[in-house]
């Protein structure tokens, strides 16, 4: 019986485990953690985000910033509805929330882990915990894959270790080349004044754009204690990871908070003057943003928030609107987001084969998952990629 070795025991080696013939296989799984799926656990805050509701693959691979156009062949061979009818079919029905991203109906990742153990369990996959690959040699037409607990001889090498820096070097010391590993998917270190005492303010939808980059994003948008996060942000920090990177996170943002043209945020202004002059400024609702934020605008304009609206002075106007709809905040660093964390670089796309997911370098070497050049926006995106690359690589295998 052949020997498939699969490094890494992650969604993407789970899936392919889970999908591969166990009849015509036999199945060892190396983890170099104490536990499996580690990050299918605390994904979604412990609900695991597990696909993202998004059907049409040209329409999918928008969502990542690298291996859009590599992952189109691939979606169009198992993408999200896949995904859902093979968790149904395996009595664990998903549900769809309104942002469209998925989870289990039991909110709970625990339920998606015990699906993967059960389906490894009944095809007699062996998993070995705690085992760190050394280094792979490739003798003959075999592989031999040196670990801290021994030796193990294998037909196939299915490689889905995520992007540790260590099981790059693996991969390159065999030939492959290595995109540097960046940091994507991260947010926002900013000291300002506007910012100050105000983390958990969110804004449901904000403008924000890097003028160095001549890049711009929207979404909502959430104060922290160290500044900006929320979709708007970590949408921008994936598709620019390699350029912030290279400016070492200090650039400047321009926010734009009510996500209105400069011109509309004035022509509301005017109206509600017209229409309330007696209000005071401060209590006064022209924008979609909450009491505390407004007053924090007109303090760092400078503005008396007890003055009426009707003598509030163009200049005083100017300076409130351009807080609200052009600030700009000088970004210092970055907070890795949450435990999910997400790296842009790996192995070169170029030397992969993405009708099967197999090595261009390596004879029967397959390798899916985050230690490819390939990452996404949160939103389950990134597992998608992982399911889909996994069962492609099954699907192959099966029909040997």
């Amino acid at each position: 019986m052949k020997q498939i070795i699969i490094i890494g025991g992650g969604a993407a080696g789970f899936f392919c485990a889970s999908n591969l013939d166990e009849k015509k296989y036999s199945i060892t799984i190396l983890e170099q953690n104490s536990d499996v799926l580690q990050k299918v656990k605390i994904s979604g805050g412990g609900r695991c985000n597990v696909t993202h509701a998004c059907f049409d693959p040209r329409e999918l691979v928008q969502f990542y910033p690298r291996g859009n156009k590599e992952l189109l062949s691939v979606f169009t061979k198992f993408q999200p509805g896949d995904t859902m009818e093979w968790f149904d079919q395996r009595n664990v029905p998903l549900k769809i929330e309104n942002d469209n991203r998925t989870f289990p109906e039991s909110n709970s990742s625990q339920t998606i882990i015990n699906t993967f153990l059960n389906e490894t369990q009944k095809k007699n996959v062996k998993v070995n915990t705690k085992c760190t690959v050394k280094e792979i040699e490739k003798q003959d037409e075999k592989y031999i894959v040196r670990t801290n607990s021994g030796d193990f001889e294998a037909d196939y090498i299915v490689y889905t270790t995520g992007s540790s820096p260590k099981s790059l070097k693996i991969v390159e010391n065999l030939g492959h080349k290595i995109v540097p590993l960046v940091p994507s998917l991260f947010t926002f270190n900013i000291k300002d004044e506007l910012l100050k005492d105000l983390p958990g303010t969110s804004f449901e939808n904000a403008g924000i754009s890097i003028p160095k980059l001549k890049t711009e994003e929207s979404g909502p948008l959430l104060i922290t204690h160290w500044g900006l996060s929320g979709p708007a942000v970590l949408k921008i920090s994936a598709w620019e990871a390699i350029s912030l990177a290279q400016l070492k996170y200090n650039f400047e943002i321009e926010v734009n908070f009510v996500s209105i043209p400069m011109e509309d945020a004035e022509e509301a202004f005017q109206n509600f003057k017209q229409n309330n002059p007696k209000k005071s400024i401060g209590q006064s609702k022209i924008f979609d943003i909450t009491n505390r934020f407004w007053q924090k605008i007109l303090e760092i304009s400078k503005v008396d928030l007890n003055k009426q609206v009707a003598n509030i002075s163009g200049k005083e106007m100017q300076k409130i609107l351009e807080n609200l709809c052009q600030k700009k905040f000088q970004v210092t660093g970055k907070s890795t987001f949450k435990d999910e964390f997400v790296t842009a670089g790996g192995i070169d796309l170029k030397e992969i084969n993405f009708k099967n997911m197999s090595s261009k370098l390596l004879p029967n070497f397959y390798i899916a998952g985050e230690v490819l050049n390939i990452d996404a926006v949160t939103g389950g995106f990134n597992f998608q990629a992982c399911w889909s690359e996994g069962w492609l690589i099954a699907q192959d295998l099966n029909e040997l």
